[in-house]
């Protein structure tokens, strides 16, 4: 997880990363065993041993500190490296995105979340604007790369390109929770680079 620290205000309290460290993981942890409806910033702090105060030093509400923290890990947790291929790059970002999605926190909160949706603005907002643009805009580099080694035409629709992307392995593993493997993911990239290139 990034280890960014929310900006303090001119003259306002240090905000100690060892502290904003702790808030982050315990709120992870509350979040995954209540649920979004049900967290509350004091059990946040008690989970990471230290006061309420702690978290209004950094978020001003239950709200912003969720949404602060949802864009630095989700948008951090898109990185593309460049293999050099663009089978190579999906089968990278399979392979990391399957490690994502499997994690034992994820897999409880991001349901929730995408439940949370229908009665919290906010978050819809920012799953849909915020994360989700940025996201693609990041994942978006596999296929520009492509573009530019020859690899994917000119005219590529990116945008379908990028639901290509996203749809098999979340299918697979939120939805079906199937068991993913080497072999799964590869043949999956196969598939949707076969898919890209048509």
């Amino acid at each position: 997880m990034s280890r960014s620290v929310p900006a303090r205000p001119q003259g306002g309290p240090v905000l100690q990363d060892t502290v904003t460290d702790a808030l982050r993981a315990a709120f992870f942890e509350e979040l995954a065993e209540v649920g979004y409806g049900k967290l509350s910033l004091e059990a946040v702090a008690r989970r990471a041993s230290t006061g309420k105060a702690a978290i209004y030093r950094r978020w001003p509400s239950k709200e912003a500190m969720t949404l602060d923290l949802l864009v630095q890990v989700s948008v951090t947790a898109a990185d593309t490296p460049d293999t050099g291929s663009l089978r190579g790059d999906v089968l990278a970002y399979f392979t990391k995105t399957e490690q994502a999605l499997r994690h034992p926190l994820v897999s409880r909160i991001l349901p929730d979340l995408l439940a949370a949706r229908a009665y919290h603005p906010g978050i819809a907002a920012t799953l849909g604007e915020r994360i989700g643009e940025e996201r693609r805009e990041k994942v978006g580099t596999i296929l520009r790369r492509a573009v530019e080694r020859g690899e994917l035409p000119d005219d590529t629709d990116l945008d379908l390109g990028l639901d290509f992307l996203a749809g098999p392995l979340y299918w697979a593993t939120m939805v079906r929770q199937a068991p993913t493997d080497p072999d799964l993911l590869a043949r999956m990239a196969d598939k949707v680079v076969a898919a890209l290139a048509a």
